[in-house]
This record gives structure tokens, C-alpha cells and sequence, in this order.
């Protein structure tokens, strides 16, 4: 019961994991009409496998990954050099996580179909703000299951008590 508690008071939100992603410091949006390789250039270049894909008014419309690339691309034989990121990149009902979104419920969405990435959007479902991917994910569930057992150890031998180590 004191885990629980432990972990939902410091459960961070899909935003947060965003501020501490790679994709935080990188312009990880591409234009539908870009050729391919530009975004092979782009994985290759910040060591990511997805991008946003926006139309001509940056509004994003789109995602585009490694795993699109492989499937649309080099097992077709295609010529990355012709193809424009409108060609391969998944569209329409795209899956997404809300800024205040648990960890929970990120890795809920991604698990069930089967995605490694997820955009990130303010509560108002108007405005994009990033992307975090399921390593970023991972770090934070690491993070946090080492706070819990390090506070659980602080409060069993009375230091720090619920609160932390001091």
C-alpha cells in the first residue's frame, strides 16, 4: 500500500518525460513533401527513429519512423531518393498523449498498438508540444522505481522518513 501511494504522489505526467527526451532538444518535424532521405538524414543525425510530419502551415499531420522506412521503402526496393515523406508516413487517427498523462497511460496507448512513439499535446487538444518515445519511458520508470526503493530504505531505517532522504 505504501508503494502505491509512493508512486502515484510522484508519477510524472507525458510532459514531463518530454522536457527530459532527446526529442526535447532536437526539431524532430518534417514536411510532408521533403524526399525520404531527408528523414533518414534526420534519424541518422539526432539518433532518433520518428518524426512529426507536418504540411505547409506546421501543422502536424502525421508521423513518420524507422519502421515505415522499412516497411514502405527498402523491403519495396523504392528509391528513397523520389518518394516524399507524404508517400510513407502513417497519417489520419494518429495515437497521441495528452501533457498530463501518466506514465501509465503512455505506455497504456503504445502497448496497444503496438507504437513506439507518441505525440505529445496540451490538455485542449489544439496545441502539439513534442514526442517521447517508450525508451523515454523506460528511463522514467527506472528513475522512479529507484527514488521508491531508496525511500523505502530511508524510511526503514529512519532516515528521511516518507519524504525522502536528507
Amino acid at each position: 500500500m505504501l508503494t502505491k501511494n509512493i508512486i502515484k504522489n510522484f508519477s510524472p505526467s507525458a510532459l514531463s518525460v518530454f522536457n527530459t527526451s532527446c526529442y526535447h532538444k532536437i526539431d524532430f518535424k518534417i514536411n510532408e513533401n521533403k524526399i525520404v532521405r531527408e528523414a533518414i538524414n534526420k534519424f541518422t543525425a539526432f539518433n532518433v527513429g520518428c518524426l512529426a510530419v507536418t504540411d505547409d502551415k506546421e501543422k502536424v499531420i502525421g508521423v513518420v519512423s524507422e519502421r515505415d522506412y522499412i516497411n514502405k521503402v527498402a523491403a519495396l526496393g523504392k528509391n528513397d531518393l523520389e518518394l516524399k515523406i507524404k508517400d510513407i508516413c502513417t497519417s489520419g487517427p494518429i495515437i497521441i498523449a495528452k501533457s498530463t498523462d501518466s506514465l501509465d497511460q503512455c505506455m497504456n496507448k503504445m502497448l496497444l498498438k503496438d507504437i513506439r512513439h507518441l505525440l505529445v499535446i496540451d490538455d485542449n487538444e489544439e496545441s502539439f508540444i513534442g514526442m517521447i518515445s517508450i525508451k523515454d519511458l523506460i528511463k522514467e520508470i527506472q528513475k522512479e522505481n529507484t527514488d521508491t526503493i531508496t525511500r523505502l530504505s530511508d524510511f526503514r531505517i529512519g532516515r528521511g522518513a516518507f519524504f525522502g532522504s536528507e
